[in-house]
């Protein structure tokens, strides 16, 4: 038997016998195989058989955890599997029904010979001037329309993120985040050497006073805020508090980068951010939510003056938009397709919340009633890793609530439910496994 073998059958005794209990976290491979003295690829191999095995389960960014049993100690069976295929609900990526119908239309032209040989071109950092007229028209919303000559372009939003960053803060800059904040952004800072800074918040977002304390402690670089849905809680910054936080950022000259990229589920909300500090406001969006997931054009509307900046920051970081994807983009806005997509995503948005409501009656979640998402709050005794482990056992895939804190020392018992990617009927059968799970108990 190889040997990495042996050493697994170690660990699965282990966790059978409950010496590693459910939920509990593996060292890290690096440190099992310095501790067992072995190599770096003999541990990923043990960790990969434990996988394999259904023993384990392994989440990007946090680690390796214990799964939970699915059976008591009398052999019963703890609740019904949600499905034969795994359901998951950290990706969240929404498509309706037609949507492929809707654009093979309009991006059928674009294989003609001459056309396509303009459209594999590359392309820079501010895109065409079609392109940038598209976006602008995309992007406007009442009380903000943002100036096609500010509109610049990336591959994907994380990426336009990214080089925001990347332009605005030097390695080891501080950047004021909300407490929960996209997780993605968390690697950014990591990758890119900045500090993220969690800023006191309540109901209705950061609070003024929290960002002047935090700039008083060390100077603040910029902020990275989602006033609008904001993920994962979907609460949205009323427009007094934005104000407020505008005259803030204004008298002590700190840029600030808005994330809306999914702001089109909420036509009502108050004007953006950058509607109140246009000086100082860099707006980040996509495609990819509004039109389907492989459409990945990112925007960044920058303030005049920074626009060589960020698109130098587009360049070096080898983060600019494909030809293709604009020349896709150009005729997808134009042809009022994505209205109807935002409209049919918007109703497709709210028919997952209402199963959320039905199934998970009695819970603590918060969510908009028209968004793609939803904050679990669990009950307790129920830990955010040991939920997550035992979710996995039956087959769903949840994100932990510590994924989306900035501050280690306080991570949440929560998870973060994305309703997009899985099927209605598919969906409908985890969030019941799933309220089963919580019922149930650790």
């Amino acid at each position: 038997m190889d040997d990495y073998r042996a050493i697994a059958d170690r660990l699965a005794d282990d966790i059978t016998a409950g010496r590693l209990k459910p939920g509990q976290r593996l060292m890290p491979q690096r440190q099992f195989a310095r501790r067992r003295g072995i190599a770096g690829s003999t541990a990923g191999r043990v960790y990969a058989e434990l996988v394999r095995r259904g023993l384990v389960v392994g989440e990007v960014g946090r680690g390796t955890f214990v799964r939970a049993a699915a059976h008591d100690a009398t052999g019963r069976a703890l609740i019904e599997q949600a499905s034969a295929a795994p359901v998951n609900m950290e990706l969240n990526y929404p498509a309706v029904a037609g949507q492929s119908e809707l654009l093979a239309p309009l991006l059928t032209p674009l294989l003609r010979p001459d056309v396509l040989t303009e459209a594999l071109l590359p392309a820079a950092a501010t895109g065409t001037a079609p392109a940038r007229q598209a976006a602008a028209a995309l992007l406007a919303t009442p009380g903000w329309r943002p100036e096609p000559g500010r509109v610049l372009f990336a591959g994907n939003a994380r990426q336009a993120i990214a080089a925001t960053l990347a332009s605005l803060v030097r390695p080891g800059g501080r950047v004021g985040v909300e407490p929960l904040t996209y997780p993605l952004v968390k690697e950014i800072a990591a990758r890119l050497g900045l500090v993220l800074v969690p800023l006191a918040a309540d109901e209705d977002g950061p609070l003024p006073e929290s960002v002047l304390a935090a700039h008083r402690t060390a100077p603040l670089s910029a902020l990275y805020l989602q006033p609008t849905l904001h993920n994962p809680t979907s609460r949205t910054m009323s427009d007094e508090r934005r104000r407020q936080l505008a005259q803030v950022v204004g008298d002590l000259d700190v840029a600030v980068v808005e994330d809306r990229i999914w702001s089109f589920l909420h036509p009502d909300a108050p004007a953006p951010f950058a509607a109140h500090a246009p000086a100082l406001t860099h707006v980040v969006d996509s495609l990819s939510k509004r039109v389907a997931p492989g459409l990945t054009a990112g925007f960044a509307v920058v303030p005049e003056h920074r626009a060589d900046a960020v698109a130098a920051a587009i360049r070096s970081g080898g983060w600019s938009a494909g030809r293709f994807a604009l020349e896709a983009a150009v005729r997808v806005i134009g042809d009022g397709v994505v209205e109807r997509l935002v409209e049919a995503k918007r109703a497709d948005a709210a028919l997952r919340q209402r199963l959320v409501a039905e199934e998970l009656d009695g819970f603590a979640v918060r969510a908009h009633p028209q968004v793609y998402y939803a904050w679990w709050e669990l009950p307790a005794p129920w830990r955010a890793d040991t939920f997550t482990a035992a979710a996995a056992a039956h087959g769903i895939a949840v994100t932990p609530g510590p994924a989306f804190a900035v501050d280690p020392s306080r991570t949440p018992d929560a998870v973060r439910l994305g309703l997009a990617s899985a099927a209605v009927p598919d969906l409908r059968r985890a969030l019941r496994t799933l309220a089963g799970v919580a019922r149930t108990g650790p």
